[in-house]
């Protein structure tokens, strides 16, 4: 093959790459600002950065709100929270835990997963809190960008019954999130 009709295949296969980059992002980012909710059995909401304070990251202040603010509108009667302990030293899962508490969630309704280090194992862990609760339904807490891993997650541990809603907390950041996400889809799809 000439050296020009090289040039030209690779032309047209990285432009369908980034075609495909685009579309994807594009539905992961829809896939996220659309709310599902429906009457659950319970919520998950997915750990993140706890500050050297001990206090919630803003990012993950977010996600506990919007857990708050639908528990008062009884759309699950249980918040799971799943974290893993992060580098600032702190167990993500029971500072969220507390955090939930101060806003007035009742102790017992908060069930705690301290070991979902990332979403699979939080899918991994969170079926496991089903089946011994007898749970059929969760609605996941996360990020936008983070909601379409997380349902395949989900499914990939065989819970059914999953909807989702996603924290109002947007910072610059999430640029680089929704880019990483792409990637990060794939991975578990492969898992």
């Amino acid at each position: 093959m000439k050296k020009k009709n090289i040039k030209k295949v690779l032309f047209y296969v990285f432009g369908m790459l980034f075609f495909w980059f685009i579309i994807h992002t594009l539905v992961i980012t829809a896939d996220g600002l659309k709310d599902e909710l429906e009457v659950s059995d319970a919520a998950v909401v997915l750990g993140n950065k706890v500050e050297l304070n001990g206090k919630p990251s803003k990012r993950l202040q977010g996600r506990l709100d919007k857990a708050t603010e639908l528990y008062e509108n009884n759309y699950f009667k249980y918040i799971i929270v799943s974290g893993g302990t992060g580098k600032e030293g702190f167990d993500e899962a029971a500072v969220m835990k507390e955090y939930l508490a101060e806003k007035g969630i009742p102790d017992d309704k908060i069930l705690l997963d301290s070991n979902g280090y990332n979403s699979y194992m939080t899918a991994k862990n969170t079926k496991a809190i089903m089946d011994d609760m007898g749970f059929n339904s969760v609605v996941i807490i996360t990020q936008f960008y983070h909601i379409s891993r997380t349902k395949l997650a989900f499914d990939k541990v065989g819970i059914e019954n999953v909807y989702s809603a996603h924290a109002s907390y947007l910072d610059i950041r999430d640029a680089y999130s929704v880019v990483r996400e792409f990637f990060a889809y794939y991975k578990y799809l492969l898992l």
